[in-house]
């Protein structure tokens, strides 16, 4: 019932490629499709670099809120990933709590992070 989209941006004043630092921007938009009022209470991100190094990223809620989301009803955020290299990946997931007490994770699909400009 949770759908969830991600945009990421390169985002090259915040970079510094020479230094193998490349910061992204990434935006989520999170919508209720279900008849259920869910929380969002905690976050799960995989990242991973073109190297194949992975970190995990566990944490409450998402830029300090844990909004809650009565059906129908969208929440927006965006947040920063800085890498080492100008390609990546991220996915993970949102862990939601009905208010009838059900908790699931609503899956975040992977999406790319990449420094276009760096690879032409």
């Amino acid at each position: 019932p949770i759908k969830i989209t991600v945009e990421s941006q390169y985002i090259p004043n915040r970079s510094d490629p020479l230094k193998s630092y490349y910061f992204f921007a990434y935006h989520v938009t999170i919508v209720n499709k279900g008849n259920v009022q869910a929380q969002l209470v905690s976050r799960y991100w995989h990242i991973t670099d073109a190297n194949g190094n992975t970190e995990d990223v566990h944490g409450p809620g998402v830029v300090g809120k844990q909004p809650k989301l009565a059906p129908g009803k969208t929440f927006e955020y965006t947040s920063f990933c800085p890498l080492p290299t100008p390609l990546g990946t991220m996915e993970g997931s949102f862990h939601m709590v009905e208010e009838n007490g059900r908790e699931y994770d609503a899956i975040i699909n992977p999406f790319r992070l990449a420094a276009a400009q760096v690879l032409n």
